[in-house]
């Protein structure tokens, strides 16, 4: 069988919402037949930066390096200063951005809709279907 190619993603999240980041870590962890290397910021980092600068360097140099973003839209709202800030990067970078649906959640926000090449279901199939197509 020949080698699966990796991909490198960032993962846009807030350490408040660990949990969505967690799960969809994990769902990208447990995928069949799929690779990827995760350029996120780790918390232990985050919480290390003491001003805003230095997290904005750490996020420079995280998306310099990927091939693409993926953006849980549900986390937007309360938490848009950095994850606009991510996606604006991605754009700055040429990084494709995708859009998660999570579960139960029938809005997302319209920066995420513009941002994003496409907006996908949380579930594995439609999110590594659409990481291979725009990576």
């Amino acid at each position: 069988m020949p080698a699966l190619k990796t991909y490198r993603l960032f993962i846009s999240h807030s350490w408040d919402y660990g949990g969505d980041y967690r799960r969809l870590k994990d769902l990208l962890d447990n995928a069949k037949y799929f690779n990827f290397m995760n350029y996120s910021v780790p918390e232990e980092k985050a919480k290390g930066t003491r001003t805003d600068q230095e997290l904005e360097a750490a996020l420079k140099t995280q998306l310099a390096s990927v091939q693409l973003v993926l953006v849980i839209a549900g986390m937007y709202i309360p938490y848009r200063k950095w994850i606009q800030y991510e996606m604006d990067l991605a754009r700055f970078y040429d990084k494709p951005i995708i859009g998660i649906k999570p579960r139960g959640n029938a809005y997302i926000p319209q920066a995420v809709t513009n941002a994003a090449c496409e907006i996908v279901a949380w579930n594995t199939n439609s999110i590594v279907t659409a990481i291979r197509q725009h990576a």
